[in-house]
């Protein structure tokens, strides 16, 4: 995610709200999030679908990569000729 711009990439409920489509332009175009605040505090984040795709992915592979260094911790480890012959089980089961 790029860096939010305090000067720029924070605006206020009202703003937004009379705003809305410049704002979405504004986040599309410069891939910045918009911080969006009420009464002063954060009320909500406006990303790019492109950012919030990135976002997600990179949670995803987080959490997949976590996953596998429990298993590993848990000795849930296969070698190379096991990881195959299982594999070679899968592929066989779909064929017809």
């Amino acid at each position: 995610m790029k860096e939010i711009r305090v000067s720029s990439d924070i605006i206020p409920l009202g703003e937004f709200k009379t705003g809305i489509s410049t704002c979405l332009k504004r986040v599309q175009a410069t891939g910045h999030p918009l911080i969006i605040t009420q009464n002063g505090r954060p009320a909500g984040v406006l990303l790019s679908p492109e950012e919030y795709d990135k976002l997600v992915y990179r949670k995803q592979f987080m959490e997949s990569v976590e996953q596998g260094l429990l298993a590993a911790e848990d000795g849930e480890v296969y070698g190379t000729d096991e990881v195959r012959a299982r594999l070679a089980e899968k592929r066989a089961a779909r064929k017809p």
